[in-house]
């Protein structure tokens, strides 16, 4: 891979990740509340609320814990776009799974047999959020899980 194709890469990521942030952010008012003023996650609001520590927040994102020990670090654009997709993907579910807590227990252990068995964390950590999304779509309009 050379070094153009690269940063090109990387960009569609940022990108991508971006647009997953600003998506959740315009969703539903339940999701409203993880957002500060300035349209940021704020990480310690979503370990609230999942009933989680900041260190099983971060393993579930698929992130180190000490990214959450430096501001600038839980504000980076993977960081903010992994919470964003974890958050929607748990929001998309939560009506279907009782409540918040239960939908991110679902995202955490799951098998999803279209997916081989692999749970939704576990493809967001790959970069397919997409894919589940489009997933959750399928089931919620009548198709086969």
């Amino acid at each position: 891979m050379t070094a153009r194709t690269s940063k090109a890469a990387s960009r569609q990521a940022r990108t991508a990740q971006a647009a997953s942030v600003e998506a959740v952010r315009r969703g539903p008012s339940r999701i409203a509340g993880y957002f500060d003023a300035e349209g940021l996650i704020v990480i310690d609001r979503v370990a609230d609320r999942f009933g989680v520590s900041k260190a099983q927040l971060a393993d579930t994102m698929g992130v180190s814990p000490e990214t959450f020990h430096r501001a600038a670090r839980a504000k980076a654009p993977k960081t903010q776009g992994r919470a964003a997709e974890m958050i929607e993907i748990v929001a998309r579910v939560s009506d279907w799974a009782g409540g918040e807590k239960q939908a991110l227990a679902w995202y955490r252990a799951e098998p999803l047999p279209a997916f081989g068995g692999r749970t939704a964390e576990s493809l967001v950590k790959d970069g397919k959020a997409a894919a589940v999304r489009d997933w959750l779509d399928h089931v919620a309009t009548g198709g086969f899980a």
